[in-house]
């Protein structure tokens, strides 16, 4: 299946990956802006809030000093207002703009245009070449959207699982914790999980359950996703 092989082409297995040379990476290494896990980010209020306010205020005009701060609140939850994690290419496309990461320092020169040293654009994420980064962002921004919608989280665990394991695999995409009983029961209702009757001893604490995803569900809800029910902090 061409699609198949495709994303088979993107996600190498690991002793190919070596032969060519490779790592494995943790995305939120490129964008650790993205990773809400363990609360908000401080380098967001720290470094890109600041950065994104002289920006604002760089502009000719107060209606234009308005609209590109508009911009990063609804980009990254500013003054108030929601973050979404959907708008991961939202985020970096507005980063670019503003000239303060890397790859800008480093497209200039390729240009032959005179622009700051990517070292004094360090701390926002690993650069990588080309539009690399962009490309990545966009991936975890239609990732983050599809597993809403459709049954992709199941594709990233093994056949079977314990509801841990698949809670860990959700909030590792979405970049935030889960609400972990509202979750389960929403993947309870969705009927998309079904007890295997066997037992995961190896979870360095007590045994869990472990579970399968019934895809002849598919057969009845094409489009299906999982619920992901945000664990609010204070």
């Amino acid at each position: 299946h061409p699609a198949r092989r495709a994303a088979g082409a993107l996600t190498p297995q690991p002793d190919e990956l070596d032969e060519r040379g490779g790592v494995w990476e943790g995305w939120y290494r490129y964008f650790p802006w993205e990773d809400h896990r363990k609360g908000e980010p401080r380098i967001i209020a720290e470094t890109i809030a600041p950065r994104l306010r002289v920006w604002a205020d760089e502009s000719g005009s107060a209606g234009g000093r308005q609209a590109r701060w508009d911009r990063a609140r609804i980009a990254f939850g500013l003054d108030g207002r929601d973050w979404n994690g959907q708008r991961a290419l939202d985020r970096y496309e507005l980063l670019y703009e503003a000239g303060l990461v890397p790859e800008v320092s480093l497209d200039q020169a390729r240009d032959g245009e005179t622009a700051g040293t990517a070292e004094e654009k360090a701390g926002l994420g690993c650069p990588m070449a080309s539009d690399h980064r962009r490309i990545l962002a966009t991936a975890i921004s239609r990732l983050r959207a599809k597993i809403t919608y459709r049954p992709v989280l199941f594709e990233l665990v093994g056949e079977t699982f314990t509801l841990r394991e698949l809670q860990d695999t959700a909030e590792a995409i979405l970049g935030y914790r889960l609400h972990a009983q509202n979750f389960r029961r929403a993947l309870d209702r969705s009927g998309m999980v079904e007890s295997t009757g066997e037992m995961e001893t190896e979870t360095g604490g007590r045994p869990a359950q472990l579970y399968r995803f019934r895809r002849e569900i598919l057969r009845e809800q094409p489009a299906l996703g999982v619920a992901a029910p945000r664990l609010r902090t204070p």
